[in-house]
């Protein structure tokens, strides 16, 4: 018994040594340190560029769409009267360009040719008589004035010929090169028109530019909707980060490309591998002050976003994320 006694009482107290030697270890070990962020993804939002009434809204929060998938249509009367404005202009530079190309119609070009004949007729007729005039004027039967007379009639009767023969030749020639060019850019112009107001009439048809989720519909149907507002939002859940703040003391340990083991409480016990790809500084207003000059000095604090090296199965935006 008594030699029970001496061996117990010396292991009672070494165990009581050891174990006070152990806590009091870890009463002085550096606390660890442990910082909080949450998990954030990529959003995008749904929108027109035209001013409108929303008709149909064909998804919900939490639907899953694809790109290109239509998300929502709008009623725009005053894009269709446009449209259909735009498109008579069209028809109507086309006939003008139609009528350039083809020149003046028959029976424009021979009506042309019988005043030129008719022109010519007259200028022949006032030749011969002033050549009449002319010897009889020689010959001292008429005055000098009835000769001048017809001198003036006969070259106003030339004059009239070669006005008619060259509105003959105008007439089938047809337009002037440079009436063809007008007509064919008044035509591609009212062209542009119609392609403008028909991109304006594809904005009613709102389409998603990307895959995703819905996060929220802001507005539904009958209701106005402004230029550019964000009818629907579309979160990327494939492209999600993680997001929290250090202080520039820390900042060493998170240089872009490092490797941590990030917590997701809501995911269970297991770290996920995150990489450090954004450093930031945050503003005036994130900086820690020191309480007296003679014992410390202002520390920014600096925002880190870290992405995921694997999807993760069940991750959503705003969970809780801890690093160690």
């Amino acid at each position: 018994m008594n030699y029970l006694k001496q061996i117990l009482l010396p292991l009672v107290i070494i165990s009581l040594v050891g174990w006070l030697f152990y806590h009091f270890y870890l009463a002085y070990q550096k606390p660890v340190d442990r910082i909080q962020g949450q998990i954030e993804a990529q959003q995008y939002s749904v929108s027109s560029k035209i001013a409108g009434r929303i008709n149909k809204v064909l998804v919900r929060k939490g639907d899953i769409v694809e790109r290109d998938q239509l998300i929502f249509t709008m009623l725009s009367p005053e894009i269709d009267a446009k449209l259909a404005q735009a498109t008579a202009a069209e028809r109507a530079a086309g006939a003008v360009k139609e009528q350039a190309d083809a020149g003046a119609r028959k029976q424009e070009i021979a009506a042309a040719e019988s005043q030129w004949q008719k022109a010519k007729a007259a200028k022949e007729l006032m030749e011969k008589t002033f050549t009449r005039l002319d010897n009889l004027f020689k010959e001292g039967v008429v005055s000098e004035q009835k000769r001048d007379e017809a001198f003036t009639q006969m070259k106003a009767a030339q004059f009239n010929e070669k006005s008619a023969y060259q509105m003959y030749q105008m007439a089938q020639e047809g337009a002037r090169a440079e009436t063809k060019k007008a007509a064919a850019e008044q035509e591609q112009m009212a062209a542009g028109v119609v392609a403008e107001v028909q991109a304006y009439q594809e904005e009613t048809q709102i389409k998603s530019w990307h895959s995703g989720e819905v996060a929220n519909v802001l507005l539904q149907e009958g209701e106005l909707a402004p230029q550019g507002f964000p009818v629907v939002t579309i979160i990327d859940i494939s492209d999600a980060w993680a997001v929290f703040h250090v202080k520039e003391i820390d900042l060493k340990r998170f240089e872009i490309g490092t490797k941590l083991d990030v917590l997701i409480p809501a995911l269970g016990d297991t770290p996920y591998s995150f990489e450090v790809s954004h450093v930031a500084v945050m503003g005036e207003f994130a900086t820690w002050k020191a309480t007296s000059n003679n014992q410390g000095f202002d520390i920014r604090t600096f925002e880190i976003e870290a992405r995921p090296t694997q999807p993760i199965a069940g991750l959503r935006v705003g969970m809780s994320m801890v690093v160690e």
